[in-house]
């Protein structure tokens, strides 16, 4: 399987060989030309920036001028060109144009280094008004609108933030603290509501084994009134990007763009996406070969639902799937029986860990024995996968900095029991100890009672 680098060299000439020396095209039409073939392309979307590129290379060259003018033109075009190469990238038009700018280069002998400008500056104008910056705080501040907790109502109660995580082989906690190991191989939708998206693909982690990890990533958050555009964050193993789709960092043009950013933490591995307008804050790592996720969210835009009746499958609002589910405590009782101590192993373990030191192997992160340690000895046990127990290791740590309620960092096999999501049973509402002293003064009244 060839990867997205490999797909990078591809290298479709044939579609410029009218471009080469001795053809004689003008300017003029080569800037049709180039319109023509990208059109034919409806691949190339609105985040594939193409399109626009191709557009203003031919605004700069629908009139005859200088050949100098022609060559700044052009390597505008090329840097245009460049800055599209994340999103583009594979794509048969991105190629054909990048090899199109160098037989043009080539034919009107235009240097590669040199001035370049935008096809707007090509005609004189006014110098405009000073305007802000856009890393400037006024619009990173943007209209009340952009900014969550400012735009609730006055005297509103603080909002109630939630949180969903997903990581190792994989865990679910949902946004109720319900704590999961699912099998969910392939694509599911982790989030779905009005404002955002978010789909991940788990793989198989051993070939064989019902155990699968998340290698692809995707974030969609929707258009929002005047403060961000619509974008897409899209990872997967080995390229952990520090923007979006298109290569921006923020929410786009709109006067609140700057309440939707990506902030890269540790390249390649620790990216926060910070959405102010929701109240949201979003963790994504690559912890070995697989990625985590942590969520915070405002209970109000956790259950933003536009169409209630394909909901079920948002795992973190509902969970898994019963069928999906994997029976962890069972998976540890018999790992337990089969490696304990006292067992006679007559071969080693299939994975390289027995169920005692995949025990000591967690205990040097995670030295509380909750739910986190738990999934840190399922996934050593079912893998052999050393990196699993800094997975386990980082999901409590996105706990601790996104969960609002710190008593319940940790959870315990007591919490599944019970679940919150669990239905309690109604058939009795009062405390044992209180039914009995009840019984007691019952008894005591019959007995002194006069006959």
């Amino acid at each position: 399987m060839h990867s997205r680098r490999d797909r990078r060299e591809v290298r479709p000439r044939s579609g410029w060989m009218v471009m080469g020396k001795g053809a004689g095209f003008s300017a003029l039409q080569v800037g049709r030309i180039l319109v023509l073939f990208l059109s034919l392309f409806p691949s190339v979307s609105l985040q594939c920036k193409i399109l626009r590129c191709n557009s203003e290379f031919w605004a700069s060259t629908s009139s005859s001028g200088p050949e100098e003018e022609f060559c700044t033109a052009l390597r505008a075009y090329n840097s245009c060109v460049r800055r599209t190469a994340r999103t583009c990238r594979g794509d048969l038009a991105y190629h054909s144009a990048q090899h199109g700018i160098e037989d043009l280069m080539s034919q009107h002998n235009c240097s590669k280094e040199g001035p370049t400008s935008q096809p707007r500056t090509r005609t004189p104008h006014p110098p405009p008004p000073p305007q802000p910056e856009p890393d400037s705080q006024e619009r990173s501040d943007g209209p009340e609108v952009c900014h969550y907790e400012r735009s609730l109502p006055k005297h509103a109660a603080p909002p109630n933030y939630t949180h969903c995580g997903f990581f190792g082989d994989p865990h679910l906690r949902t946004f109720s603290d319900d704590f999961q190991t699912c099998k969910v191989e392939g694509a599911w939708p982790l989030i779905h509501n009005k404002y955002l998206s978010v789909q991940v693909t788990n793989t198989p982690v051993v070939p064989g084994s019902s155990a699968t990890a998340t290698s692809k990533l995707t974030i969609i958050f929707k258009n929002f009134q005047e403060c961000v555009d619509q974008k897409m964050y899209h990872a997967e193993t080995d390229e952990l990007p520090a923007a979006f789709a298109d290569g921006s960092k923020n929410g786009g043009e709109r006067h609140g763009a700057n309440t939707l950013r990506v902030v890269e933490k540790v390249p390649g591995q620790h990216v926060e996406i910070q959405a102010r307008y929701i109240g949201t804050t979003i963790v994504v790592r690559q912890v070995g070969r697989y990625l985590t996720f942590a969520v915070r969210m405002p209970e109000e835009v956790v259950n933003s639902v536009e169409d209630r009746d394909n909901q079920d499958l948002y795992l973190c609002l509902h969970g898994c799937p019963a069928n999906q589910r994997i029976d962890f405590r069972s998976f540890r009782a018999r790992a337990a029986e089969t490696h304990g101590p006292g067992r006679v192993r007559t071969a080693p373990p299939p994975h390289g860990f027995t169920y005692q030191s995949a025990m000591t192997k967690c205990k040097e992160r995670l030295p509380v024995e909750d739910l986190y340690f738990q999934s840190c000895v399922f996934d050593l046990l079912s893998s052999g996968d050393i990196n699993f127990t800094m997975a386990a290791y980082y999901a409590f740590e996105d706990v601790k900095m996104l969960h609002s309620n710190k008593d319940k960092y940790h959870l315990y096999e007591r919490d599944t029991f019970l679940g919150n999501s669990a239905p309690r049973k109604p058939y009795c509402s009062l405390p044992f100890t209180l039914l009995n002293i009840l019984a007691v003064l019952l008894w005591i009244q019959c007995c002194c009672v006069d006959p």
